[in-house]
């Protein structure tokens, strides 16, 4: 009984330490995480997409951007056009990011960028409102 313990403990930790290398890897398999230098290049002609609920967007977002918050995603991941680079960002690490790119990879989505910093981080234009 206690071989099996100690088995089981050693993959738990195992699976601890392998979980983030596993996790980044399939990530990259994803997306692109960029620098602000890398996704501003990317801007033109692309579909900017702020994931952040309505009220954050409101108070700020990068210019041009559209407001679909991630709560909302599966219901208006049909209106995000899959000819055309999709370029994500949220406040500052890119947690939901990756869950949505996750989704639009699995929907037929094969451009996808992450601004790694998120809005916080970002040093082009901006669109403030109330």
């Amino acid at each position: 009984m206690l071989l099996y313990v100690n088995i089981l403990l050693i993959l738990v930790i195992i699976g601890l330490f392998a979980y983030p290398f596993v996790n980044k890897f399939r990530i990259k398999s994803v997306a692109k995480i960029v620098d602000n230098a890398t996704f501003a290049e990317q801007l033109n002609g692309a579909q900017l997409i702020d994931l952040r609920e309505a009220t954050a967007y409101r108070i700020v977002h990068i210019l041009g951007a559209r407001n679909l918050p991630f709560s909302q995603f599966d219901q208006s991941i049909s209106a995000i056009r899959k000819d055309k680079a999709v370029l994500l960002y949220e406040d500052a690490k890119p947690v939901f990011c990756v869950r949505a790119a996750l989704k639009l990879k699995k929907a037929g989505y094969t451009n996808i960028v992450i601004l790694k910093t998120g809005v916080k981080g970002w040093h082009g234009k901006t669109k403030k409102g109330a």
